[in-house]
């Protein structure tokens, strides 16, 4: 069986391709399984490829890239006059078969609109939408869409997003009928624009999906859905909040636990506690948006991601490489179609 094949973008993100190639070369040594092509400046990369085995050298391909997507470009701009850039290349090898899924850390705009436009929506699917996983209070993760792809939605995409949350989760997590919510201002059937309350009416004649109803802000780390659907305006605000408050928690601890001797022994005492909790709300580990329902994977990684994030939303390319995740994804919506003839 041939080896899975990884694109990534090199030259993207904040901090551009220091801190990629960094997890990049991690996940060459840990991955023997897969191989990779690393699109960007080939000086730049193959400076870098130097401290690999022979063996490690063999699974990577180098394609040279003379354009950077700046983080400043509007979508319709770089999708227009950066056609050989890093990033356009990264997806024209998913489309062209060559490589199973690709990451990026560049800007979020340009990247939605060269995806759309090189791979185009699966059958059924109106709109891409934006997906990650979160932490809830069990072990179990929450998948969140739309995180920004979309700031409308009408309430067939919502329906259509709930579907494609569905097939992640059960993929990713082994749940097997995951429990999909729609976000709202309440839980009473009366609460909600006219959106999300035929968005409800859909999900609840789609005996395909197991549709738990509304859910308000609070409940999406209580475990009590595996899928929590929204608009990408809403679902962005409450990304971008999730993280806030977890970077708070994680200063507040380290400043807490300075403030004397004392703090500062006790500190040391629940070093371990403290690591746990860390672990938990780091948002690192939780790097690596999918762009669900495109025909094929592309990752989007925060555009400041530390090489510790960026290697988290590679592997989240690598799991949805090895799982198929649009073909299941077309199956799904095939079935839901299919009920509500």
């Amino acid at each position: 069986m041939s080896k899975l094949t990884i694109a990534l973008d090199i030259m993207g993100g904040d901090h551009g391709p220091p801190v990629i190639l960094s997890a990049t070369l991690k996940a060459i040594r840990q991955h023997p399984d897969f191989k990779f092509i690393l699109c960007g400046d080939s000086q730049i990369i193959e400076t870098a490829l130097n401290d690999l085995l022979p063996e490690q050298r063999a699974r990577v391909s180098v394609s040279h890239c003379e354009e950077v997507v700046d983080m400043g470009d509007a979508p319709a701009f770089a999708l227009r006059n950066k056609k050989r850039s890093s990033m356009r290349r990264s997806i024209e090898l998913v489309a062209s078969h060559d490589a199973d899924a690709c990451v990026s850390a560049g800007n979020t705009g340009a990247l939605l609109a060269m995806a759309y436009y090189l791979l185009k929506t699966l059958p059924g699917v109106d709109r891409p939408a934006l997906v990650s996983a979160m932490p809830t209070a069990s072990q179990h993760k929450v998948f969140l869409l739309d995180l920004g792809a979309n700031v409308n939605c009408t309430s067939e995409t919502l329906f259509q997003y709930g579907v494609m949350g569905s097939v992640l989760a059960a993929q990713v997590s082994g749940i097997e009928r995951p429990r999909v919510a729609l976000l709202n201002v309440g839980e009473e059937d009366i609460k909600g624009n006219a959106q999300v309350k035929i968005a409800d009416q859909l999900f609840r004649k789609a005996d395909a999906i197991n549709y738990i109803g509304y859910v308000e802000g609070d409940d999406i780390f209580t475990d009590c859905a595996d899928v929590v659907v929204t608009d990408g305006f809403t679902g962005n605000i409450a990304l971008k909040s999730t993280e806030g408050l977890a970077k708070l928690v994680i200063f507040e601890v380290k400043r807490q636990s300075q403030v004397n001797l004392l703090t500062r022994i006790m500190a040391r005492i629940a070093l371990p506690l403290l690591k746990s909790i860390y672990n938990r709300v780091n948002p690192d580990q939780y790097n690596g948006a999918s762009l669900l329902g495109l025909r094929g994977i592309v990752i989007k990684s925060h555009g400041n991601a530390s090489a510790d994030a960026f290697y988290y939303a590679i592997h989240q390319a690598m799991l949805e490489a090895r799982m198929g995740i649009p073909e299941k994804i077309k199956s799904k919506i095939e079935t839901v179609l299919l009920e509500q003839l």
